[in-house]
This record gives structure tokens, sequence and C-alpha cells, in this order.
């Protein structure tokens, strides 16, 4: 057998242009595996126990484009809704990588000690929970004792708002001041706050789990640091591997120094507060008063102002000299704070502009609350430094 001029096999009688003729025939050329000449150009076709293939499907019909539209957005929005029920849970697995990027720095300086990283990790939360322990223990009958004491006083203070003309005024058409007493001095108020007993119990069966859920994923999270980061930044392409690895764990140190100021900060505004409130009339409400301070000292812009709200008026109702005093005094201790504090202790950590500190904080607390400001100065800081290193280079290069 032989090849014709253009490949097309053929019999014994290739130079008769008759049998090429008839050789030529679709039948005879699908027959030999070649192209059917009735084929549409562009197309060929093979013969098949089932037939020719058809036609391929045209990725540019309207048909196709909105199929492929519609069923991109129903994942997008299926997605979208997973998300939103697991949102608890994603927030819990977010605090627990914070907290473990703020206790890692403790742990690498155990392992520059000498210590392994599997018993620097379990000595540092060995010792974050027993402080914890001692803290609460020693922190909570006592603010029990003073937060009843308050409940005692706060209807005294009520009777002496009275002896004001216009809250008599006030008083005499709606009864604020009377119902506020009855609220105060019942003793369900404070259960009535969460909902009522069961409401209050839940919540407190609530935050226990959520406490313990939050110390097992910070353990795990801090023990296998390295290995899950690791495994991250093999995702990257090998030419890029060795710049986003630096890049993370850059941001992973920024976060960790930010957790660990931050909670410094707040210690600073505690201790602080304790000393000066010992020396007020309000000494006997100030282990309470200076817990509050310190917790809401963690909260970016807004916590140490509402803190210092909160102490002063209290020691206001109290004793007039001494809320004078205490509003000196949180005056002149949050300048302190911003510009001397407050800078030593972030600037290894969080090099970020004071707009895009109050950007980042507004933007965080409109999303996620007192969470949302917490994790947006860090998470911003991340931001720009990949906005620096990558985007900004990049529109040198070019």
């Amino acid at each position: 057998m032989s090849s014709g001029q253009h490949g097309v096999p053929t019999g014994d009688g290739a130079g008769d242009p008759a049998a090429t003729e008839h050789d030529l025939t679709p039948d005879s050329v699908l027959a030999h595996g070649g192209v059917d000449p009735a084929a549409p150009v562009g197309e060929t076709s093979t013969a098949t126990p089932y037939g020719a293939p058809g036609r391929p499907f045209n990725r540019r019909s309207p048909f196709f484009i909105g199929f492929g539209g519609a069923t991109g957005a129903l994942l997008a929005f299926f997605l979208f809704q997973a998300l939103v029920g697991i949102g608890s849970v994603l927030m819990l697995v977010v605090v627990s990588f914070f907290l473990a990027a703020g206790l890692n720095p403790a742990v690498e300086f155990l392992e520059r000690r000498g210590l392994r990283r599997s018993w620097a990790c379990g000595a540092v939360i060995a010792a974050a929970i027993v402080l914890v322990g001692l803290f609460v223990v020693a922190i909570v009958p006592v603010i029990t004792d003073q937060v009843a004491a308050l409940t005692k006083n706060v209807p005294i203070w009520l009777d002496q708002l009275e002896e004001n003309k216009r809250v008599q005024d006030l008083n005499s058409e709606y009864e604020l001041i009377d119902k506020a007493k009855d609220f105060v001095t019942d003793g369900d108020f404070i259960s009535t706050l969460f909902g009522g007993a069961l409401g209050f119990g839940m919540k407190i069966v609530s935050a226990v789990f959520n406490g313990f859920i939050i110390v097992v994923l910070t353990l795990y999270f801090l023990a296998s640091l390295k290995t899950t980061t690791g495994a991250l930044y093999q995702l990257a392409p090998a030419s890029r591997r060795e710049r986003v690895s630096r890049l993370g764990d850059k941001v992973i140190h920024n976060i960790g120094g930010y957790v660990s100021g931050a909670f410094l900060v707040a210690l600073c505004a505690g201790f602080s507060s304790l000393l000066f409130l010992w020396f007020t009339e309000v000494r006997e409400y100030a282990v309470a008063l200076a817990f509050v301070v310190a917790l809401l000292d963690v909260i970016p812009m807004i916590g140490a102002t509402i803190g210092a709200v909160v102490v002063s008026a209290i020691a206001l109702a109290t004793d007039l000299k001494s809320g004078i005093a205490c509003i000196i005094f949180y005056i002149v201790y949050q300048q302190f704070e911003n510009y001397v504090i407050y800078p030593r202790v972030m600037s290894k950590s969080v090099d970020l502009p004071g707009a895009v500190i109050v950007i980042a904080a507004l933007i965080g607390a409109a999303l996620l609350g007192v969470v949302g400001a917490l994790l947006a100065i860090p998470v911003a800081a991340a931001i720009l430094l990949i906005l620096r290193e990558v985007v900004v280079r990049q529109q040198d290069v070019r």
C-alpha cells in the first residue's frame, strides 16, 4: 500500500484517476481515519463506534455566560452563608491565633536560652494559666464585695441627686429616681441584665466553654506555629517563597509585639489607677475600678477614655474632691500614656501613622465590635507592610 500525493491511502490502482476518485469518497476517508470532506471548514471528524463528535459548545454564547455567572453567584452566596454560620467559631480561631502570636515572643526567648520549643510552649502556657488563675482567685472576691458595696451605695447617691431642683421636677413627673432605686435594690437585677437567671447561667457556661476552646486552640497554634506557617508558605511559588516567608514572619512578629504591648500598656494603666485611687475617698472600690480601667485600656482609642469617665463619675458621686482629683489625674495620665508609654512600647512592633490607627480602629469596631477594634491595628500594620514591600516595589520597577 502506498500514499497518494495528499497523503490519502490508495489501493493498487494508485495511478488510475478513476480509482483515486473512488477512494476519496467520504466513507473511504473516514474508514481510514482521515478528514471528512463534507465537514465544515476548520473542523475534523474521526470515525468512532458512537458516531462523529459534534461541534464544540460556544463559550461566548449568552446562555453559557449567563449560566456560568449564575452558578458562580450561587456558589459565592452559599460560601458566604457558611461563613456567617460559623462566624463565632472563626472568631475563636482568630483570637486564639492572636494570643498565640502574642505569647510567641516569650517562647522564642526561652528557645534562645536552650530550651526545646515543646518545653518552652508548655512552660509559657502553664505560666499564663497560673497567672490567670491567681488573678481570678485574687480579684473575683474583691470585685464581688465591692460591686455589692457599690450596689448598696447607689440608692444613697440617688437620694443626693434628688436634692437638685431640676432632678426633683423630673422625678415628680417621670419617677426616674424611684424606678432606678427599685431596679438597683432588687436582688435579681444583675441576672435581669443578662436575660434572667437562666440566661445569666447560660452566658457563664458559654463564656467558660469559649475560654476553654481558646486555651486549647492557643496551645495548638503556639506549639505548631512554625509548622503551620511553613505549610502555608509552601503554597507560594518557589521563586517567591523566601520573600513570602520573610514577610509572613514579619507580620506574625508584629502581631505578637502588638498583643504583648497592648497588655503591658493596660497593666500600667491598671497599676497607676490602683495606686492613685488608694489615696482617695473611693479606696474601698480601688481594686475593682483599677481592674475596669486595665480591662478597658486594652481597647484602642476609646478604652482609656471610657475607663476614666466611669471612675471619675463614681468618684464624683462619692466625694466631690476625689472626683475632681480623678478627672485631673486621668487627663494627665492619658497624655503621658499617649506620648510616652504607648510609643515606647509599640515602636518596635507597630509602625503606623496616627490617622491609620484611628481609621483602622473605627472600621474594626464597626465590623466586629470590641474584638474588631483589638484586631484592627495589627491587621492594618500587616496590610501596610504588604503594600509597602510588594505593591510599591512593583510600581517602582515599572
